[in-house]
Parts: structure tokens; C-alpha cells; sequence
């Protein structure tokens, strides 16, 4: 097994975290500085840095991208259509909305399930939105299952919904998201070296000056949500994006069991198995999102597994943490994370 440090980490679980990567990279010195950006956003932290001949700054506009973003995919705005959708106050889609979903249920396809945008009403009931925790019991459990498995899509600009009462959480790929929409402002100002990162979740394009790669931390899993962060390692980003989804930061405990922010769509609870994290590189930065949570439902040894019966597929480039039965930390790199470092360090 290769060992790789620190991972980047997820939705709340990722708030602030990665100012301490981004702080020692900054530090790495180049001949023309870059412009930085800093900010909050669904819930947590922004913060990009690029290149400009022009020396522009984009704060206004990364500002009003991230707020249009909240008001159509955020559980946190009250008034977001998809807070509206969920309640069934309103029916009708935009196009931000669609390409998510779309893009949700592909994942939700290619990983059998193990990704699933539909467990919203699961998530809310464990504690891991906007609602209080506490454990449902096995009958409303089920009932929400149901809901969870009914068919959604969108037709002629209305969401369609099998069981009214699915709910759809995007959180699993919300930031990833945002992410990609942000690279994509940067390209249309002609900005094609930089560096995007949403609350851990990173893109980069291009890289420095001195024609060197931009560098991301993976941090190292934490014995508890309060523990200091620590940049175990860094690796070399050339025009891709990285994601860490961990169980190590999101969770509660109650009567000493440890609730895992991760639920699994097939049964409804929190995973139990003792996968820490998994980083995951792709070139677009929702699907490392997307793959990087289905890794954590599926757990190690069935991440192994299907990684190698989709070869050369969406994820396939990726890293895990687990401690292994004496407590050690150790991890798993698949031979084309390791390609992929490899290459970017070229």
C-alpha cells in the first residue's frame, strides 16, 4: 500500500480546512503573483487563485455565481427551489437544476446506487441537514426507503416525481459542482492557470509561471471533528480536479455509537465499515465529488472491486485511508491515482 497524507474534506466537514493547505502552498514563491480571492459559500469557505495579465478582480462575479448557485441547489436557503421542489410548493425547474440532477442520476446508474441524490428525507432524519438529529425507527425508515427509490426526472421544464414524498439532497455533488461552474467563469475571462477550491472540493487549470504544477494537500484523517488539521502530503494538479469524502470530521455520537454523516441508500443508515476517506481525481470536479461519496458508501474492499471491473471509467484515480487492525494508518492508491501523479509531476 502507498501511504498518502491529508485529505481534503467534505460539505461542512471540509469548512475551513483547507485554509491551512492553501496557506503552505501559497507560500511557494513565483516570479508573478497570483490573484487571490477568499470568501463564504454554502456553508463554508472559498478560495481561488489565478493568473491575470490584466489583473482583474472577479470577487463581485464569483459572488453572484455562488449566491445564483444557493437560491436553486442549497438546502440552507429556505427559499431555494430546492428547499420549494422538496415541499411541493412548485414543480417547475431551471436549467442549473437539471444538469444536476441529470448528472446525480448517471452517477446514481454507474455506481449501482451507491450514489443517490433521492435520499434527502433519510439525511434529514439522521441530523445531517437542516434538522435536529435523532434516529428514525424501522417503520418510518421504510417508509422513507420507498420514497427514496421512486423514479424522478424532468419533463418539459417540470420535475416529475414518482412518490411525492422523495426529497432530493445534492449535497454529495453540490460543491464539486459549484467548483466546475466557477473554472468555467474563469476560461470565459480568457483566466487559464488558476486554482478553485469550495470547501476542500479543487479544480486546477494550467499552473505557475515557472511553468511548475499547482500543489493540493490531502489531509490526513482526524481522530475527531475537532482535531487540528494536518497536511500529510502534497500532490501535483495539472487540469484536473481532487474531492475527499471522509467520516472522520461529520458525525455525531449518542449512547457511544458514532453516527457517520455517510448513509447508505440501501439500508438507510450510516455505513458502518472502516473506510476513513477516499480522494478521488477526475477532470470534472462534480463527478470526484459524486465517485468520492460512493466510494464511502461502498467501503474499501467494494470500491476495490468495482474500480476494477470499470477500467479507465469515471473514478478510477483514486486514493483511500483505513487504520488497519493494529491502529496504523494506511492506504490504498490505485495504479492510476499513482499514474496521475506521476504525470503531473512531469
Amino acid at each position: 500500500m502507498t501511504l498518502y497524507g491529508k485529505t481534503t474534506s467534505v460539505r461542512h466537514r471540509r469548512a475551513g480546512r483547507f485554509f491551512l493547505c492553501l496557506a503552505a502552498l501559497i507560500a511557494s514563491g513565483c516570479s508573478q503573483q497570483p490573484i487571490r480571492l477568499f470568501g463564504e459559500a454554502q456553508g463554508t469557505y472559498y478560495s481561488i487563485q489565478y493568473y491575470d495579465r490584466r489583473g482583474r478582480d472577479l470577487q463581485p462575479q464569483v459572488d453572484s455565481l455562488l449566491h445564483a448557485f444557493d437560491l436553486t441547489a442549497s438546502l440552507w436557503v429556505d427559499s431555494s427551489l430546492l428547499r420549494r421542489l422538496n415541499a411541493g410548493t412548485t414543480d417547475t425547474v431551471d436549467a442549473l437544476f437539471t444538469d444536476l440532477l441529470e448528472h446525480s442520476l448517471s452517477i446514481t446508474e454507474y455506481t449501482d446506487g451507491a450514489f443517490d441524490p433521492r435520499i434527502g428525507r433519510i439525511v434529514q432524519a439522521w441530523g445531517f441537514s437542516f434538522r435536529q438529529q435523532q434516529e428514525p425507527d424501522s417503520a418510518e425508515l421504510a417508509v422513507m426507503l420507498a420514497a427514496a427509490r421512486g423514479r424522478v426526472a424532468v419533463s418539459d421544464g417540470r420535475l416529475i416525481k414518482e412518490c411525492p414524498a422523495t426529497e432530493l439532497d445534492f449535497n454529495a455533488i453540490a460543491q464539486g459542482y459549484a467548483v466546475d461552474l466557477l473554472a468555467a467563469m474563469l476560461e470565459r475571462y480568457g483566466i487559464t492557470n488558476y486554482l478553485v477550491d469550495v470547501g476542500g472540493e479543487v479544480i486546477a487549470r494550467g499552473g505557475k509561471p515557472d511553468g511548475s504544477p499547482w500543489r493540493v494537500g490531502i489531509e490526513r484523517p482526524a481522530a475527531d471533528s475537532i482535531s487540528a488539521p494536518e497536511v500529510q502530503t502534497a500532490v501535483p494538479l495539472r487540469n484536473a480536479a481532487i474531492v475527499t469524502s471522509g467520516s472522520y470530521r461529520k458525525y455525531y455520537e449518542r449512547d457511544g455509537i458514532r453516527y457517520s454523516h455517510t448513509i447508505d441508500p440501501a439500508t438507510g443508515r450510516p455505513v458502518q465499515h472502516s473506510l476513513l476517506s477516499a480522494s478521488v481525481i477526475d477532470s470534472l470536479c462534480w463527478r470526484a465529488d459524486a465517485m468520492a461519496t460512493a466510494y464511502m458508501v461502498m467501503g474499501l474492499d467494494s470500491a476495490r472491486r468495482f474500480i476494477a471491473a470499470h477500467p479507465g471509467g469515471p473514478g478510477t484515480a483514486a486514493v483511500f485511508f483505513i487504520y488497519d487492525s493494529c491502529g496504523t494508518l494506511c492506504s490504498y492508491a490505485t495504479p492510476s491515482f499513482e499514474q496521475t501523479i506521476k504525470q503531473n509531476n512531469l
